[in-house]
């Protein structure tokens, strides 16, 4: 616990808030050539922060930032009393307090997103700063930290010496593994680190080349001025039983029906089908019916498809489920159902917020996936991971499970990639991304289908799958 009689940090802080008041009160009438370094981390907060929500900005300064990201309620806190009175004339519409970044006992939480942006380099005690940010936290809550690289040392002191970036005192200048090493020990957990900003100069088109392509490739981002973190709290397991939604698209799968009333285990306190028959050319909507009648006790519903597509399936089955939990299970039983408990258990332990099943980890049998598709999941696993920044080994196995409050979250936002995906799982994989939440990898024994055909078409499919690459790569990556 940090000791706030210590002379050392009182001496501390009563220089910093010196220095930031005169940075305040320098910045009335100078600008400096940093202009384009912060619109540029603006925009990348934007795209991480969704508009209308609880957000905490610590060390805000005048809260330009903040009052950037829109807000559902805006708190910025800086020690600067000047700071804070610029950022009250600017920004009516975000609450500023005046308090330490050490101490934040008068903020009222919890909120969904915390800010640091550099930050944590200028604190006394990082660890300390960071447990009160754990303290202003709900299990969904995401902390963003962006810090100066130890790289760009010498160049923001010859900045700063010919007066073209504001002054700053020592510096901590943490790396990446330090600062994770904090945030663990703080309570916290990381989902994803990456670099941003290789040139932080207004230059028309070189600028926009260089911090949105170049920087994605190595070994340009080892080079970058920024480094940003994406933490949420350590997990914790949920308490109580939550209910399930089993979605379960069915097209030409009349032979597979009996199967899955008989095999899905129950889970949680209440376990529901949701079937989603989509213009089968055999009986399969007869089938589900009949089998729904056979299974009184099995809580099941029966929908029938007017679009076309496993996405607009999976969708009208969400749309319709009622369960705490939303799960996808393909009707040819390529995953066996038998496997769904693991799913639940890695979402109710919170080991994961979006699990995502892998086929490619165990051998598989014989026919379960041939040769060509096998190579293609493989290269695609590497630039998905690639493209999402978390390990993403298999992006086309049908099982998915994720939160509903979470799903209509990725509804909400999905105007953000638009109507795009025939398969429905990068609509899901996507938009948890863009919502930072934690994807875990869930390795399955994939099996060969025992009724029917693949209703997967290799190269028309693979295609496609090139093409979700590239807009992937327009909308998440190249920012």
């Amino acid at each position: 616990m940090l000791n706030t009689n210590d002379p050392a940090f009182n001496a501390y802080t009563q220089t910093r808030r010196a220095h930031w008041d005169a940075v305040a009160r320098k910045r009335d009438s100078w600008r400096g050539w940093g202009g384009a370094y912060h619109r540029r981390i603006r925009d990348v907060y934007r795209h991480l922060v969704a508009p209308g929500q609880r957000v905490l900005e610590v060390c805000c300064g005048m809260g330009d930032l903040l009052a950037a990201l829109e807000p559902q309620r805006g708190v910025g806190v800086d020690f600067s009393p000047e700071m804070i009175r610029r950022g009250r004339e600017r920004h009516p519409e975000i609450e500023f307090v005046q308090a330490d970044a050490h101490h934040l006992a008068a903020i009222e939480g919890p909120f969904d997103v915390i800010i640091f942006s550099d930050a944590v380099n200028d604190l006394w005690d990082v660890q300390t700063a960071l447990e009160q940010a754990r303290r202003l936290s709900h299990p969904q809550t995401r902390l963003i930290l962006n810090l100066y690289s130890h790289l760009w040392q010498a160049v923001l002191s010859l900045a700063q010496a010919l007066n073209l970036a504001a002054p700053m005192l020592e510096q901590n200048w943490l790396t990446l593994e330090d600062l994770s090493n904090l945030l663990s020990l703080a309570g916290f957990e990381v989902i994803r680190s990456w670099q941003e900003v290789l040139l932080p100069l207004p230059i028309p088109f070189l600028s926009a080349f260089f911090n949105r392509f170049l920087i994605r490739f190595w070994p340009f981002y080892h080079l970058a001025l920024s480094n940003f973190v994406v933490a949420r709290p350590q997990a914790e397991a949920v308490e109580e039983e939550p209910s399930v939604s089993i979605v379960i698209p069915a097209r030409n799968e009349a032979g597979n029906i009996r199967s899955i009333f008989e095999r899905v285990p129950r889970m949680g306190r209440r376990t529901e089908l949701v079937f989603v028959e989509g213009h089968s050319r055999d009986d399969t909507y007869a089938v589900i019916e009949r089998e729904i009648a056979a299974h009184p006790d099995i809580p099941s519903l029966l929908l029938r498809q007017t679009g076309i597509g496993k996405a607009d399936a999976m969708r009208l089955g969400f749309a319709h489920a009622s369960g705490d939990i939303l799960m996808i299970l393909d009707a040819d039983l390529t995953v066996p159902p038998e496997d769904l408990p693991r799913f639940y258990r890695a979402l109710c332990s919170r080991k994961g917020e979006f699990v995502n099943g892998v086929r490619l980890v165990y051998p598989m049998e014989r026919q379960a996936m041939r040769p060509f598709n096998f190579l293609g999941n493989k290269f695609f696993s590497l630039a998905f991971s690639w493209l999402l920044g978390q390990p993403i080994k298999d992006t086309l196995c049908g099982t998915k499970v994720l939160w509903r409050r979470d799903y209509n979250l990725i509804v909400a936002n999905r105007s953000y990639f638009g109507d795009f995906d025939p398969f429905g799982d990068f609509d899901l994989l996507f938009g948890a991304a863009r919502l930072n939440l934690k994807i875990i990898d869930l390795p399955i024994r994939y099996r060969e289908r025992a009724y029917g055909t693949t209703n997967i078409s290799r190269w028309k499919h693979g295609w496609l799958l090139l093409k979700m690459v590239l807009f992937a790569a327009r909308r998440i990556k190249f920012i």
